[in-house]
């Protein structure tokens, strides 16, 4: 079972490293995000370093959303190549095709996530932080990764093609960016974000890099909250894929 998910893993690592508009939107966007945010807003590149350092949490978030563009299509692009339909007549199951997706999604959070980082400290950005803290911001992006994950499968529920899917995707993905990372709202608008997953992870993060105990009782109670909306988006999306995705 753990080797046939490995093989899985790998096979959509390889995928993601051969599609260039994948490994793009993936690795290369957040690096060029941060290097063109940091150079136009950051101390090292002339601008305010302190607006740069109240965006750059926001830039860990707004890089983990894009996956649900590139999850939405990958399982379109397979349904409709009949990948899905060969797997289904194999020793794999459904749950462990899909269980490798998140892994796989999980690991490129994290890679994101390092990338942002050290590009954000080239740009000047000095986050108050220590270890703990860059764990639990890696904890709280892998829960957002299970997010996207989980919307992605809605997605390609309803798209009917790997086209379509990357232009639905933005339904989920429009009200993150603008709601949920690093644009300031006015605090009327602020509500919105209660039901966003981005919203607490930027939170978490700003708080924690500007100096916070990782282990507060505010953050431990976000850490909860985006768990909690990780597992029932990614429940709901897998029920909803297997259902009515036509596999």
């Amino acid at each position: 079972m753990i080797q046939r998910v490995l093989a899985l893993v790998k096979m959509e690592l390889l995928k993601l490293i051969r599609e260039p508009a994948n490994l793009f939107m993936n690795l290369l966007f957040p690096a060029v995000l941060t290097l063109v945010f940091g150079l136009a807003f950051g101390a090292l590149g002339g601008g305010d370093g302190s607006l740069f350092d109240m965006m750059a949490p926001g830039l860990f978030a707004y890089a983990c959303i894009f996956i649900i563009m590139t999850v939405s299509m990958s399982f379109t692009d397979d349904r409709e190549n009949g990948l899905l339909k060969r797997i289904n007549v194999t020793p794999t199951t459904s749950t462990q095709f899909i269980g490798s997706h998140i892994i796989t999604n999980m690991l490129i959070a994290i890679i994101q996530l390092t990338i942002v980082f050290l590009l954000s400290l080239l740009m000047g950005y000095r986050p108050n932080v220590d270890v703990f803290g860059v764990i639990m911001a890696f904890i709280f992006m892998l829960f957002l990764s299970l997010c996207s994950v989980g919307l992605g499968l809605i997605t390609a529920t309803i798209a009917k093609s790997a086209g379509a899917a990357s232009g639905l995707s933005f339904i989920f993905i429009l009200p993150q960016m603008f709601f949920g990372t690093f644009i300031i709202l006015p605090e009327g608008i602020r509500i919105i974000s209660a039901f966003l997953p981005s919203y607490y992870v930027t939170d978490a993060i700003t708080v924690i890099f500007g100096g916070g105990s990782p282990f507060a009782v505010g953050i431990l109670i976000q850490l909860g909250i985006i768990a909690l909306m990780g597992l029932v988006i990614v429940i709901l999306g897998i029920f909803l894929f297997r259902k009515y995705g036509k596999v």
